[in-house]
């Protein structure tokens, strides 16, 4: 009799003894399967149990004696949370797939059939065979008169019939064996032997008891030996807003979109072959137009890989957000241009790298020394990332010495080398760009294997007999081999340099100077030391600035500011730029600017009304952020106002 069936009956029974009270409204979530639509109530079953104090002591202690690693270590606390407070586990699952659990009911011919919640009567074995000779032995009956029964309540037409459990094995049961199950254990294998244990377990911290602690509980009673000796748990890919991803909210994410790239449109059909109901969808649709508005670009597999370990946290999840990957993707342009114009505008078809590479048999100039410097530092933050497992350090430390050291700052340098006459300079140029390419497609390369390879398919090799065919089996840069090149004074050198050519390109940019437009700069010094590190710097800010002339010279050497009229601004306390401004239109100027000013103090007056009118209902964020976008108008304002006191000079 079907259950809501059988409840009427039970209610009408009661009615004709005349024991029915009254029906009370009991309000209640009424779970609903999402397939069937049936209604999911609890049924009580007898279950398969493991009793975990013992291994969870073990387990315990493993990471207690530091025998087991936890990366990142705040999961101790986690490990000691569940590990402590530990239940006996249910095994059994009422369901039509996994490992059917090795439990034998018995029957007897001449009994009625066997109650399954009777401990007596079951038998356990890893086989048919193992588990007959057991019945056999304990019940004093002969191997013949023992059968396996099909159904549990058939009869049994020898002395004993043996059914087998229906329930399997809890998932997780299964998956904790896997460090020793895959080489063929329990049997004795080279396999085993060989590769058990393991050295490192990588997997998501939200699984840390469910299948770590598991396989470590496992591992230590059933081998004697920890499955691995370090276990890193990265954490959880949300959207970009922190939420988890879901069907029904349409911010799931899927990797191969991202690879590929898939339009709106196409997305919404997705939503059609899954099993959502038609207001999920609805709802999903919704989610998609917000998250996706222009569907999801493609990006890649290594914009994909290098954007998750950039997210990486040693604690907290990933907001993953389609833009920054997007970024990452043109971070792989970046590389194929860096390297496409190396080959063809800077080492030529016909350039061949040393055997060896020396920096103290090559006349290096300044810089060439510098990207060198910046190498080896790359090489150790990310030898020191891989060793401490910190993923996003490491792609820092790769997209800083590819973008900003190679591409912004070296190969714009080399272009006033390249266009010289020094022929030495230039073949030492080359040779330190070949380096410099070189070690940082090694280093970039288990992040982003894909293009890292087609490049260093197309660099010229130094052995091309014996060095290695692919990037995936070349040694990856080790610290010590490039130790000695760090040089920390040169380093701080090209740091000032830099702050100099930002901050003349910030006036450039203050007093509308066109792109090609080259004007002189003056850097005025304090101090002797200071102007020994700019001089021999002089081309290459020359060239970084886009002036006509660079003149570094002792303060009390330096032409006034007023003389002529010139743009000023102090570097710190180690020089002052002197743009000069002769090529300027004042008045023209003047009016752009005025007219500039007049729209940005409407928008402070505006900012100023509006948060003097607060109310206590508006969100601290709100506040916070009119507040920030009020100090960056008001930066603005005073920078325009001293530009035009600049330029009232000048006319």
């Amino acid at each position: 009799m079907k259950r809501f069936d059988a409840r009427k009956v039970i209610t009408d029974a009661l009615r004709e003894k005349q024991l029915f009270r009254g029906t009370v409204a009991n309000p209640m979530v009424v779970p609903m399967c999402s397939r069937s639509k049936d209604v999911v109530e609890p049924l009580l079953m007898a279950q398969w149990f493991v009793d975990c104090k013992d291994m969870a002591a073990q387990a315990l202690d493993a990471v207690e004696s530091k025998r087991l690693r936890l990366i990142p270590d705040v999961h101790n606390k986690t490990w000691n949370h569940w590990l402590v407070n530990i239940h006996d586990w249910c095994i059994s699952r009422q369901l039509w797939w996994g490992h059917r659990i090795p439990a034998y009911l018995v029957s007897f011919k001449d009994k009625p059939p066997a109650d399954n919640t009777d401990h007596e009567i079951w038998i356990s074995g890893r086989t048919v065979e193992e588990v007959k000779e057991a019945a056999s032995k304990r019940f004093g009956v002969p191997l013949g008169e023992i059968s396996l029964l099909v159904e549990k309540e058939a009869k049994t037409a020898t002395a004993i019939g043996l059914f087998q459990d229906e329930d399997v094995l809890d998932t997780w049961f299964s998956s904790a064996l896997f460090p020793f199950s895959v080489f063929a254990w329990p049997d004795e294998s080279s396999d085993l032997e060989k590769y058990y244990p393991t050295s490192l377990l990588e997997t998501g911290a939200d699984i840390i008891f469910f299948w770590v602690a598991r396989m470590v509980m496992m591992g230590l009673k059933l081998t004697g030996k920890l499955p691995f000796a370090e276990v890193y748990l990265h954490s959880i890919v949300r959207d970009r807003d922190g939420r988890k991803m879901s069907k029904s909210l349409g911010n799931v994410i899927d990797p191969v979109d991202v690879i590929e790239g898939i339009s709106l449109e196409a997305l919404h059909q997705q939503l059609l072959t899954g099993n959502l109901d038609a207001t999920e969808v609805e709802k999903a649709t919704k989610g998609q137009k917000e998250f996706f508005p222009d569907g999801i670009p493609e990006c890649g597999t290594d914009a994909l890989r290098f954007g998750l370990c950039a997210c990486l946290k040693q604690v907290g999840d990933i907001n993953l957000d389609i833009n920054v990957l997007q970024g990452y993707r043109f971070f792989c342009n970046k590389l194929w241009n860096a390297l496409r114009f190396a080959m063809l505008h800077s080492l030529g078809s016909d350039f061949k790298p040393l055997a060896r590479f020396s920096a103290a048999e090559l006349s290096l100039s300044p810089v060439d020394q510098w990207i060198l410097s910046r190498a080896a530092s790359a090489v150790k933050d990310s030898d020191d990332s891989f060793r401490e497992y910190d993923l996003a350090r490491m792609t820092r430390a790769c997209y800083s010495f590819w973008l900003y050291d190679l591409c912004d700052i070296y190969l714009e340098c080399c272009k006033a080398v390249f266009t010289g006459d020094d022929e030495n300079a230039k073949e030492a140029a080359k040779q330190t760009l070949y380096t410099a390419l070189d070690i940082g497609l090694r280093l970039i390369s288990p992040v982003m294997p894909f293009i890292s390879e087609e490049l260093f398919q197309r660099l010229p090799r130094r052995n091309p007999s014996s060095d290695p065919p692919s990037i995936c089996v070349t040694q990856y840069p080790l610290p010590a081999t490039y130790q000695p090149w760090i040089n920390q004074d040169l380093e701080g050198r090209i740091e000032l340099m830099m702050k100099i050519v930002n901050g003349v390109r910030s006036l450039r940019a203050d007093y509308n100077f066109k792109k090609s437009e080259k004007v002189p700069l003056t850097l005025s010094c304090r101090g002797e030391d200071v102007l020994a590190s700019l001089k021999p710097l002089e081309v290459y800010i020359r060239t970084l600035t886009n002036s006509s002339e660079v003149g570094v010279v002792l303060e009390s050497a330096a032409v006034s500011s007023s003389a002529g009229g010139s743009a000023v601004l102090p570097i710190g306390d180690k020089c002052t730029i002197i743009l000069s401004l002769k090529n300027i239109d004042a008045t023209k100027e003047l009016e752009r600017l005025t007219d500039k000013l007049e729209k940005l103090t409407l928008v402070v007056e505006k900012l100023r009304k509006g948060m003097a009118s607060y109310s206590e209902k508006v969100p601290e964020e709100v506040r916070l952020r009119d507040a920030e976008k009020l100090q960056q108008q008001l930066v603005e304002k005073s920078k325009i106002e001293e530009v035009m006191a600049t330029l009232s000079k000048l006319l």
